[in-house]
């Protein structure tokens, strides 16, 4: 008897974020001498952590819980998400042993992680929602039949205290490449959010290695989408950053 074959129908787009993964584990160089003592996570913009206000945005647009991994100065961020982070579970992804970079990082928390897809989110981004929360708009876009990963984009012009020459290109269907090294100014920055297929996933290098291994690969299949964020966007990554971002955000 022949079998018939299971989920034939593609899955609609548009879906429903209960697991956030949340990139902490980071050395925090540019944010020395403030990140000798804190791991960057910890560092306070605008009267909070970074890793608060990530955890604001996670709680508002309904995420149940948020995967974080740990490994500089990892015993302070474990605490602080165990004893201050409120109304979302949380688990652990434990790298004090070995630094596994994004890619690296993503493959062994994944068994923390149920679900497929899920997100994902650098703890050093602080945004603003534009016209509609920018996790359900992100959610909302998805498109299981289409897409390996779906990453959040911001606009080279609005991509405030970024520097660099931008990151992507996009096509009017959504579909992103890479800016060419030596090439013209990509118009769109990563903004540190995406949502994530575990097919993205399948087959990684062993070890340490980069999210941008796993990006190429989705390129090269046309599997990587970008939707451009409306609201603001802060690349808090040095010191002068964080003045100039809550500079931005009291309007003095």
């Amino acid at each position: 008897m022949t079998r018939k074959p299971r989920n034939i129908r593609p899955q609609p787009a548009g879906i429903r974020l209960d697991t956030a993964m949340v990139l902490a584990a980071g050395l925090g160089k540019r944010m020395r001498p403030l990140t000798a003592t804190r791991p960057k996570p910890l560092v306070e913009v605008a009267g909070k952590p970074l890793l608060d206000h990530v955890m604001d945005r996670l709680r508002a647009a309904g995420v149940k819980r948020a995967v974080v991994n740990v490994h500089y100065l990892a015993d302070a961020l474990e605490a602080h998400v165990r004893n201050r982070i409120q109304g979302i579970e949380i688990a652990v992804s434990d790298e004090r042993a070995q630094l596994l970079e994004t890619g690296g990082g993503l493959v062994k928390a994944l068994p923390l992680i149920p679900d497929d897809p899920f997100l994902v989110v650098n703890s050093d981004n602080l945004w603003v929602d534009g016209p509609m929360d920018t996790i359900r708009a992100l959610a909302a876009r998805w498109d299981d039949a289409q897409m390996d990963a779906l990453l959040l984009l911001v606009p080279q012009s609005r991509a405030f205290c970024h520097g660099g020459q931008g990151d992507f290109h996009m096509d009017a269907l959504g579909r992103i490449s890479r800016r060419k090294p030596g090439g013209r100014v990509a118009p769109f920055v990563y903004s540190g959010i995406q949502i994530v297929s575990r097919r993205l996933l399948a087959d990684p290098p062993e070890g340490a290695f980069s999210a941008n291994i796993l990006w190429d690969r989705a390129i090269a299949a046309g599997r990587l989408f970008g939707l451009t964020h409306q609201g603001l966007w802060f690349d808090v990554g040095t010191p002068p950053a964080i003045r100039k971002t809550e500079q931005i955000l009291f309007g003095h």
